[in-house]
């Protein structure tokens, strides 16, 4: 196996377990809108490293790393979301 194959068959393993380990809790988050046990602190972070890392996907030379890129934005979305509603629950309702 070619070293540029292996790495990219890691990118789109680790892509697989990223999203799927980080989608059951926004998707609990976001259908019972319960953010009793989430630190807001985790998930700005998580939100911004993941923007950082989508970044880092689109601005590598000479080509895109797509399975940084699509993570990252799957799991942003989901963080960034995530921190939407706990800012709600925590300060305006």
């Amino acid at each position: 196996m070619e070293q540029g194959s292996f790495v990219e068959i890691c990118g789109y393993i680790a892509t697989i377990c990223m999203v799927l380990g980080y989608l059951p809790q926004a998707i609990t988050t976001i259908r019972t809108r319960n953010t009793d046990g989430i630190a807001l602190p985790t998930f700005l972070m998580m939100g911004i490293g993941g923007i950082a890392f989508m970044l880092q996907g689109l601005l590598h030379e000479p080509d895109i790393i797509w399975s940084l890129f699509l993570t990252n934005l799957v799991t942003s979305t989901c963080s960034l979301i995530v921190f939407a509603i706990k800012m709600y629950n925590d300060y305006f309702k």
